[in-house]
């Protein structure tokens, strides 16, 4: 059987012009990946006719996981662990913080490149990464790229599982526990189980503690306000998150209790009016540049704490 995205990769080519030259089990499964590829658009095209006539806020494209039943892009990129370890004390904002009406801590120089998981489910290490990457430019002033593989190889001890998924607290209490973590360009990404290769001398970040963010959306929009970029958890596993094109994101079907994806929230904003459905939270994904607005979304802000955007949400303090 071909990998689910192998046949992603070559499909449009492959299906228009008729060339086949796999065996036949090959050719059986990207049968099956054409039919599912094909329900996919439909849905995708009902969905966007239904935002032309108002219906929607966000718009939905094809993309590389196309080829993909529901379940199918769960398993392949959705298995966030969701238990809180006993360490982390929760964030209280300065008393007389001033709190803006919109942020993009991307303007700031904050946020690295969009970044690709691929088929690890390694999420969590790439939100911690890059509240980790945030947190250390605000002290050093330069922007490193740090090692997803890093904590996918090493952070074993800490009970996260490697591309079997974990959790962003038990990365930040690896590098605490490590005394410190490799920048990306000498521990670079493979997207599968290694064996650790941490050398203390390429590293590039440290911190001391972490800290939980209050699981009420002003709490969040405090923190990002004031701090930076915040790792966080959502609901991703429907076919309009799994599509997302553009738009404000706002689904019925999307809830705060069942987290299975981690993010980072680099921001938050709305769009004309200051109205309860314009608001939005900028989020960075790690699905690469062709998902979403080049690898964001602007998920729905102050709606019932949407998709659980603020339930387990946290960030180091170095």
């Amino acid at each position: 059987m071909l990998p689910f995205l192998l046949v992603s990769a070559f499909k449009l080519e492959v299906w228009t012009t008729g060339t086949h030259l796999a065996p036949k089990a090959a050719l059986d499964e990207e049968g099956q990946r054409r039919r599912v590829w094909e329900k996919n658009m439909k849905m995708i095209d009902q969905h966007n006719e239904e935002y032309s006539q108002g219906q929607h806020s966000f718009t939905m494209a094809m993309n590389a996981f196309g080829d993909l039943t529901s379940e199918e892009f769960k398993q392949v990129l959705n298995d966030l662990k969701i238990q809180k370890p006993e360490e982390g004390n929760v964030f209280q904002a300065p008393l007389f913080a001033e709190i803006p009406a919109s942020v993009d801590w991307r303007e700031k120089g904050y946020v690295t490149p969009v970044k690709y998981q691929g088929h690890c489910q390694s999420c969590w290490a790439f939100s911690a990464t890059g509240a980790l990457e945030g947190q250390m430019f605000r002290k050093t002033g330069k922007l490193v790229k740090l090692s997803e593989q890093n904590l996918v190889d090493c952070s074993w001890p800490q009970n996260n599982d490697g591309c079997r998924g974990g959790l962003m607290d038990n990365a930040f209490r690896y590098v605490k526990d490590n005394g410190g973590l490799d920048s990306a360009e000498s521990y670079p990404y493979l997207g599968r189980n290694e064996s650790c290769k941490y050398r203390p001398e390429k590293s590039a970040a440290n911190l001391t503690t972490f800290w939980s963010v209050s699981n009420k959306e002003d709490g969040l929009m405090t923190t990002v306000a004031t701090v930076g970029p915040v790792s966080a958890a959502v609901d991703s596993s429907l076919h309009s998150f799994q599509f997302y094109k553009k738009g404000i994101y706002y689904d019925p079907n999307c809830r705060s209790n069942r987290l299975n994806h981690a993010v980072l929230v680099v921001g938050y904003g709305f769009e004309g009016e200051e109205s309860e459905n314009k608001k939005y939270w900028i989020i960075k994904n790690s699905w690469g540049t062709n998902w979403g607005m080049k690898g964001y979304m602007l998920l729905a802000k102050d709606r019932d704490n949407h998709c659980g955007i603020a339930t387990m949400a946290s960030f180091p303090v170095v």
